[in-house]
């Protein structure tokens, strides 16, 4: 499955429980890009993360595609509370994925809920054969997320002080 040249075709969103992970658009980018804000973000949206990944996300059109970068849409705000993504494409079989809440929406169990759904999403595509992630040890936080979602750690990260976990794959 390839996600698609078009940066801006439509991608599914996925639905969870309270959440829903749609994809940014290239217009939502240049805004965090350009210091700017929309009404519908929550406060604390953009975060330091969603920062860094803005600019990138025009550099690499993939990662809007159906296994890229997304929104956390509170359902029941509409607000947009943070965002998580995979570093599409895989390499050897493996993708990695990353996420944020907006701290003002921290503590509400959305970030475990939204790794959840898009690692299940990532698992679908038939490249994928393993979903990790790096984390500081520093940040017990992200680390909770990380084993509440059912991720394990696997040893050390590819960045010297972080830690990798490894998600279970899916269920046969």
């Amino acid at each position: 499955m390839n996600a698609s040249s078009d940066p801006d075709a439509a991608v599914a969103d996925l639905h969870t429980e309270r959440l829903v992970l749609r994809a940014w658009t290239t217009a939502e980018a240049a805004t965090v890009t350009e210091g700017g804000r929309l009404a519908d973000w929550a406060e604390g949206f953009p975060a330091e993360g969603d920062l860094v990944i803005a600019p990138l996300i025009a550099a690499e059109p993939l990662w809007l595609g159906p296994f890229g970068h997304r929104l956390i849409v509170e359902r029941e705000s509409g607000l947009v509370v943070g965002s998580l993504g995979l570093f599409w494409p895989p390499s050897d079989g493996a993708v990695e994925l990353g996420y944020g809440v907006a701290p003002s929406r921290r503590g509400r169990g959305y970030a475990p809920e939204a790794v959840r759904a898009l690692t299940a999403h990532a698992y679908t595509a038939p490249e994928v054969k393993a979903v990790f992630a790096h984390v500081e040890p520093s940040n017990p936080a992200s680390v909770r997320v990380l084993e509440k979602a059912g991720f394990t750690p696997a040893g050390p990260g590819a960045e010297e002080g972080t830690l990798r976990y490894d998600a279970p794959p899916p269920s046969a």
